[in-house]
C-alpha cells in the first residue's frame, strides 16, 4: 500500500455547483411513472376494438359528454369499448353511471374484463382473484367463475366501486381490486345472473376511473433518485421503483391471495406484495430485491419490516420460517428462510434498525443452528433439501444443489455480521457461523465444481449448470479461495445461457428439470448474476446484461413494469397468468445505485459507507442521492474526456464516515487527488489498482 498525496493545483472545485444542482434540479422528475393523484383516468379508447352501438366513446377520455352503450333484443353485436390506461396500474375501478334503461327483465348488465397486456384481453380477464379461490374450507369462494366482473346498472344515477362481493346473494359478482393496463367494458350479462341482469337495454356512463391502491410515488415522496448519461438505464431505475410502488400496499382481506393467505397479524399493515395482479401475498424471497428497491427510493421501510417480522413470529418449532402467509403459513419452501436472514441484514444495513435484529435474534439462532443443521449432510457438509419442499421456482431439485448451499453461506456470513452489530455483540455465534460458512464453501468447491466447463454444477450427479447457484456462490465468497473461478463461471453463463432477452436460468441440460428452462429468464435471479459481474470487475458485461433483460420488458406490452418471468423468444413465461408487475424483478434499481452510482452501506444505517462507482466504459456520468438515517448521501461522477478517469463528487451526511474509491488510471505526479470543501487536501491509499480516500461526513469532497 502506498500513500497518494500530490501537489497538483486543482481547478476550481465543482462540488458546490454539483450539490446545488442536485438540491434544485428536478430533471429526474420526468422519469417518474406514478400517476399525479390517486384518481387515475384512462388515456385512450382503442377504436379498433369498439363494437356495436356505442355513442361518444371518446367522452370517457375527454369527460365532455356522456357515453352510451345500447343493445336491442336480437342485436348480434355486443356493444364494446376497450380503454387503455397508458401503463400498468392497480386499484379499484370506479364507474359513474348517468342512467340505464331496461328493455327486458333485469337491469342492463355491464361485463368487465381486465388485462395487463392486450394480447390476453379476450372473453375474460387475464387473471382474476377467483382463479385461485374456492380451494379448501375457510378460503374465499370462486364468485366470478366466468373470469369477468359484473355490474347490474340501475336506472337512477349512481357511482359503482369495484369491491369484492355480489349484488344479489351469490349473483352479479365482482372480484374487486385488479392490476391491469387495459379494460374491456361490454353491455352484456352472463346467464347465471338472471333475472337480475340482462344483455339488452341502454347504459349511460359519465366517467370511468381507478382509485389507486398502491404506494403513490410522487416526486415529493422520493427520498432517493438516480440519473445517468444513458436515458434508458435511468428510466428503468424509475420503472423499477414504480413496479415496487404498485406492489406496496395495505394488506387487506378481500384483495390478497385467496389460498389461505389472509392473516389477522398482517391486516391493516403496509407490506410489499409479490405482484400487483397476483399472487398479492408478501413473499420473503421477493424482498431480496424488492425491499432494496423500496429502501433506495422511498421512506416506507415498514412495508418490508412488517413482512419479515410477521414471518419470524410464525417460525416453526424446528426453526423453519414460512415463506409467506399463503396456505396458512405452511407453503413448503426450502430456500426462503435463508432469504429471511439475507433480507434482515439488508434491513439493518439500509435503515439502521438494530432493535429489529435484537428482537428477532433468537429466531436467527433457531433457524441456522436447528433447522439447517438438521438438513445438512454431515458427510459432505452440504445442505440437502427437505423432502417435499420447493424453492423460488418450485423446482424438483433433490439432493444437494449449489444454490441452496451457496445461499446458506451467504446467510451464515450475514448472520455473523448481525451478531457483531448487536449492542451486545455475540462473538461466539459470529465465529461459529463464519467457520461453518468457510467449511460449506470448501465443500461446494470440492464437490460441485465442474472443471471441464469451469462452472458449478446445479447438483452433483447432474449435468446442468444453473444461473442461481453460480451467481450466488460468487456473491457469497465461495469462489474467493479459488482464483479465476468467478470469472470462469461467469464466462460459462455468458456462453451457455445468453439469449437476446437476457440470460436463461439454466443451460441446455436444465431442460431435464423442466421443459423450456434453458430459454426461461428470471429477472429475479439475473439480479444476482449482474451483481456478481460488477463484483468481479466485469462492469461492461454487467451493464450489457441489464440492457438485454430490461430492454425486452420495456419494449413489450404493457411496458414500464417488470415481469415475473420471461419465456422463449422474450414473451411472458406463463402467458396470461404471468404477473407483469413483480417486485422481485426490479433489480435494475438497486444495481444502478449500488454499482454504477457506487453507494453501499458498510455499517448499519450507513454509519459507515463506501462510494465506489463501477460504470461500464460507455457511461459518461451518473448522479443521484441515497437516503440514510443521517440524511442524504449525494454522489456525482463524470469521466474526464482526456484520459477516461472519473471526477467524483461526494456530499456525505454528518455523523458518518466512509471511503471514496476510484480507479487509479494516472500514475506519477499526475495521480489522483482529493480535496474537501474547505480546500484541505486528502491523503489516499493505492489498493489493488484503485485509490481509496477515507473521509468524514458533513463535508463535500471532490476527487479528480
Amino acid at each position: 500500500m502506498r500513500h497518494f498525496s500530490k501537489s497538483l493545483i486543482l481547478c476550481q472545485l465543482l462540488a458546490n455547483r454539483y450539490v446545488n444542482a442536485q438540491d434544485n434540479d428536478t430533471s429526474w422528475h420526468k422519469y417518474i411513472r406514478a400517476p399525479p393523484s390517486s384518481n387515475v383516468k384512462p388515456k385512450a379508447v382503442l377504436d379498433a376494438y369498439t363494437l356495436g352501438k356505442v355513442v361518444n366513446a371518446d367522452a370517457l377520455i375527454t369527460g365532455d359528454d356522456i357515453t352510451t352503450l345500447t343493445r336491442a333484443e336480437g342485436d348480434a353485436d355486443v356493444p364494446t369499448v376497450v380503454l387503455d390506461f397508458g401503463q400498468n396500474i392497480v386499484g379499484q375501478l370506479e364507474i359513474d353511471f348517468a342512467s340505464s334503461t331496461n328493455s327486458s327483465d333485469g337491469f342492463p348488465g355491464l361485463k368487465l374484463s381486465f388485462s395487463e397486456a392486450l394480447e390476453f384481453l379476450g372473453d375474460r380477464s387475464d387473471f382474476t382473484r377467483s382463479d385461485n379461490a374456492g380451494q379448501g374450507a375457510g378460503n374465499p369462494p370462486k364468485i366470478v367463475p366466468s373470469g369477468t366482473d359484473q355490474v347490474a346498472v340501475r336506472n337512477e344515477p349512481f357511482t359503482w366501486l369495484n369491491q369484492w362481493g355480489c349484488e344479489f346473494g351469490s349473483q352479479v359478482c365482482s372480484d374487486g381490486l385488479h392490476g391491469f393496463r387495459y379494460l374491456k367494458i361490454e353491455l352484456d350479462a352472463i346467464a347465471e345472473d338472471a333475472p337480475y341482469t340482462s344483455p339488452y337495454g341502454e347504459i349511460a356512463i359519465n366517467s370511468i376511473s381507478l382509485q389507486w391502491s398502491g404506494y403513490l410515488g410522487t416526486p415529493d415522496s422520493y427520498t432517493g433518485w438516480f440519473e445517468s448519461s444513458d436515458a434508458d438505464l435511468t428510466q428503468w431505475w424509475y420503472d423499477g421503483a414504480y413496479t415496487t410502488e404498485m406492489c406496496t400496499d395495505i394488506f387487506r382481506d378481500n384483495d390478497t391471495e385467496p389460498r389461505g393467505a389472509s392473516s389477522p397479524s398482517l391486516l391493516g399493515k403496509w407490506v410489499i406484495l409479490d405482484g400487483a395482479k397476483r399472487d398479492r401475498d408478501p413473499y420473503m424471497g421477493d424482498l431480496a430485491v424488492a425491499a432494496l428497491t423500496s429502501y433506495l427510493s422511498h421512506d416506507i421501510h415498514e412495508a418490508a419490516r412488517n413482512v419479515m417480522e410477521d414471518l419470524a413470529q410464525h417460525q416453526r418449532n424446528d426453526g423453519w420460517i414460512p415463506p409467506a402467509s399463503i396456505n396458512n403459513y405452511a407453503l413448503p419452501l426450502f430456500d426462503y428462510p435463508l432469504w429471511w436472514v439475507a433480507c434482515s441484514w439488508d434491513h439493518v444495513m439500509y435503515t439502521g434498525n438494530l432493535s429489529y435484529i435484537e428482537t428477532f435474534y433468537p429466531v436467527l439462532l433457531n433457524l441456522l443452528d436447528s433447522y439447517y443443521v438438521a438438513h445438512t449432510d454431515n458427510t459432505t457438509s452440504l445442505l440437502v433439501r427437505q423432502s417435499g419442499y420447493g424453492d423460488y421456482a418450485f423446482l424438483p431439485r433433490d439432493g444437494s444443489a449449489t444454490y441452496y448451499s451457496a445461499l446458506y453461506v451467504l446467510a451464515l456470513t450475514r448472520a455473523a455480521d448481525l451478531a457483531s452489530f448487536l449492542p451486545q455483540p455475540q462473538p461466539t455465534d459470529e465465529a461459529r457461523w463464519r467457520d461453518r460458512a468457510a467449511a460449506t464453501s470448501a465443500a461446494i468447491l470440492a464437490q460441485l465444481w465442474d472443471a471441464d466447463n469451469g462452472a458449478f454444477f446445479d447438483r452433483s450427479g447432474h449435468a446442468a449448470h444453473a444461473q442461481d447457484g453460480n451467481s450466488i456462490a460468487i456473491l457469497a465468497g465461495v469462489t474467493a479461495g479459488s482464483p479465476g473461478s468467478a470469472a470462469s463461471a461467469l464466462a460459462y453463463l455468458q456462453s451457455a445461457t445468453a439469449r437476446a432477452y437476457g440470460h436463461a436460468f439454466y443451460d441446455a441440460a436444465g431442460d431435464e428439470l423442466g421443459n423450456g428452462f434453458s430459454d426461461r429468464v428470471y429477472p429475479f435471479i439475473t439480479y444476482f448474476e449482474v451483481a456478481a459481474r460488477f463484483e468481479s470487475g466485469l462492469a461492461d458485461s454487467a451493464v450489457a446484461l441489464l440492457r438485454a433483460t430490461y430492454a425486452n420488458m420495456a419494449a413489450g406490452d404493457p411496458g414500464v413494469t417488470m415481469w415475473e418471468g420471461v419465456g422463449a423468444g422474450g414473451g411472458k413465461y406463463e402467458d396470461a397468468f404471468t404477473s407483469l408487475a413483480h417486485g422481485w424483478s426490479t433489480g435494475v434499481t438497486p444495481l444502478l445505485t449500488n454499482y454504477v452510482l457506487g453507494v453501499r452501506p458498510v455499517k448499519p444505517g450507513f454509519l459507515e459507507w463506501t462510494v465506489r462507482p463501477l460504470p461500464s466504459s460507455d457511461l459518461a456520468w451518473a448522479r443521484g442521492e441515497v437516503p440514510t438515517p443521517y440524511g442524504p448521501l449525494s454522489v456525482h461522477w463524470e469521466r474526464n474526456g482526456t484520459d477516461g478517469s472519473l471526477v467524483l463528487t461526494v456530499v456525505a451526511p454528518p455523523g458518518t464516515t466512509g471511503t471514496m474509491v476510484v480507479p487509479e488510471i494516472r500514475g506519477g505526479e499526475e495521480g489522483l487527488t482529493a480535496r474537501a470543501d474547505d480546500g484541505t487536501r486528502l491523503l489516499g491509499d493505492s489498493v489493488d489498482g484503485s485509490v481509496v480516500f477515507r473521509v468524514e461526513g458533513g463535508r463535500e469532497y471532490v476527487v479528480r
